[in-house]
C-alpha cells in the first residue's frame, strides 16, 4: 500500500520499509513523495509495533537525485504547515522517536544526501556516491545538509559543501558518514538485519538513546541538562523493570513501551 504512486510502503514484522518508487527520475524528490514520506514517518511514531523505519530506493542508480529541478523550476511549492510536510522535515533533521535506518541503494545527492542524514543509521551500495551540488546550481543545502558537520571532520563538510564534488562509498565509511558498505543487492537485507537488532531492544530506551545522543553531539549543554529528565522517565518505566524480570528470568523481555 501507498499513499501515492511513488512511494511503496512494507511492513516487515516491526521494521517499516519506505521505497521511492521514481527510478526513472533517479527517485528525485517531488512534493507528494515528500507528503508520502512525511505520512509514513508518522505512521511510525504512532503505531507502537512499528520500531524501526528503513528508507531506501528504487534501482540501482540512486537512492535520491535530491529535489526534481524540473519541479523546482516550475515553481512547484508546498504549505510547510502541512502535516506531511511537518513530518517529513523532522524526519529529515533526525527527530523521529523511531530509529530510522538509510538503506542506499545508490548515490544520495543534494535533498537525497540531507534525506539521509536524517537516519540514524546508513548502510550503502559500494557503488553509491554521496554529494551536495547545490553550489554548481546557485544554490546551497539549505534542507539540512550544513549539518553534515556534525557527523564528519569540519573539513570534509566544507570540501563537500564548497565544492560540490562526491564522495565514494567507501570514503564515507571511513569518514564515520556510513555504518557499512556492501554489495548493491545486499543494501536492504544488510539494513533490515540492523533494524531486527535495534527493533529487538526497549522503545523508550531507543528513543532516549536517540535523543540524547544526537543532542550530545550538537549540543552538549542542553544534553547534559536533558538527560536527568530522560533517566527519571525511562529508569522507572514498566520495560525497565520487564528488562530485569526478563535477565533474572533469563527470557526475551516482551516489551510494552511505557
Amino acid at each position: 500500500m501507498s499513499d501515492t504512486a511513488e512511494i511503496q510502503l512494507e511492513r516487515r514484522g516491526a521494521v517499516l520499509v519506505v521505497r521511492l518508487d521514481r527510478p526513472e527520475a533517479r527517485n528525485a524528490l517531488t512534493i507528494p513523495m515528500m507528503r508520502g514520506i512525511g505520512a509514513a514517518a508518522a505512521t511510525a511514531e504512532s503505531d507502537p509495533d512499528v520500531r524501526v523505519l528503513v528508507l531506501t530506493g528504487s534501482g540501482d542508480r540512486a537512492f535520491c537525485a535530491g529535489m526534481d529541478l524540473r519541479a523546482f523550476a516550475e515553481g512547484a511549492t508546498f504549505d510547510e504547515h502541512d502535516a506531511d510536510i511537518v513530518a517529513y522535515n523532522r524526519l529529515s533533521r533526525g527527530e523521529l522517536t523511531v530509529p530510522v535506518i538509510g538503506a542506499a541503494n545508490g548515490s544520495a545527492v543534494g535533498g537525497g544526501l540531507e534525506l539521509l542524514l536524517g537516519a540514524d543509521l546508513i548502510i550503502a551500495s559500494d557503488a553509491a556516491k554521496f554529494a551536495f551540488p547545490e553550489v554548481k546550481r546557485g544554490l546551497f543545502p539549505g534542507g539540512g545538509g550544513t549539518s553534515v558537520a556534525a557527523r564528519i571532520p569540519l573539513s570534509i563538510a566544507l570540501e563537500m559543501t564548497l565544492t560540490g564534488e562526491p564522495i565514494t562509498a567507501a570514503r564515507g565509511y571511513e569518514l564515520g558518514l556510513i555504518n557499512a558498505v556492501v554489495e548493491p543487492d545486499r543494501v536492504l537485507p544488510a539494513a533490515l538485519e540492523f533494524a531486527e537488532r535495534i527493533a529487538a531492544n526497549a522503545p523508550l530506551g531507543l528513543a532516549a538513546c536517540k535523543e540524547i545522543v544526537r543532542l550530545a553531539a550538537t549540543d552538549p549543554a542542553d544534553a547534559a541538562l536533558r538527560l536527568p529528565e530522560l533517566q527519571v522517565a525511562v529508569f522507572a518505566s514498566e520495560d525497565a523493570k520487564e528488562g530485569a524480570r526478563a535477565f533474572v528470568e533469563k527470557r526475551p523481555p516482551a516489551w510494552q513501551g511505557r
